[in-house]
């Protein structure tokens, strides 16, 4: 079981509070999360991945529950298990693509393989932009990089908020196809929240919100 989540509830400053499902994600199985907007998916996401804390219930990753780490040891763990894909890439403007990618080892207190970098980002089409700036890249480039960085340190857990709406719909499969690839060949838990109707014909698990 790489992902549990149990009784989870989350309090905005608003005082607007959100109960969510409970619900496991395996490695065998990719997830879609769904929901309207104002549904709570980035909140549940960033929650899962230890961005935010969760102020109800319990959240498991790998066999520890994550809400007991310290701030320290949830960066070390976050940097070992999670691979996120943000709906901003967060790219670093000042570095190359490949520099952006070997900060994700770096970070993680990982080995830095540039054969590594070499690798995601052919599976990905970019391989000819390798030693590019990043602020040269189109918004699509700019995203398919960052899903790039999220599975480099091949994650037991890949956890993507909207991975796929800035692309176009050969694009689109083709991450979608990388992304399940990578969950398959790591055994790496996945789970996606989108608005992207496209990605139901490729994932048939669903989690409503």
């Amino acid at each position: 079981m790489m992902i549990q989540v149990q009784q989870v509830a989350y309090s905005y400053e608003t005082g607007k509070t959100i109960s969510f499902p409970d619900f496991a994600v395996t490695g065998s199985e990719p997830c879609l999360l769904l929901g309207e907007s104002g549904s709570g998916k980035t909140t549940l996401l960033h929650l899962i991945g230890g961005l935010l804390k969760n102020q109800q219930g319990k959240i498991v990753i790998h066999d520890t529950n994550i809400s007991q780490l310290s701030e320290t040891e949830l960066d070390k763990f976050r940097g070992k298990h999670i691979g996120f894909i943000f709906q901003k890439n967060h790219l670093i403007s000042a570095l190359s693509v490949k520099n952006n990618l070997l900060m994700a080892p770096y970070l993680s207190g990982l080995p830095q393989q540039e054969s590594r970098v070499r690798e995601v980002l052919e599976g990905v089409s970019l391989q000819e932009k390798e030693n590019a700036n990043v602020n040269a890249l189109s918004h699509g480039q700019a995203q398919r990089v960052a899903i790039a960085r999220a599975v480099l340190n091949k994650p037991d857990v890949i956890l993507a908020d909207e991975p796929t709406s800035a692309l176009d719909d050969k694009n689109c499969m083709r991450v979608i196809d990388m992304l399940l690839a990578v969950a398959k060949q790591n055994n790496s838990a996945l789970l996606i929240a989108t608005h992207d109707q496209r990605l139901k014909s490729k994932i048939s698990r669903q989690i409503i919100l």
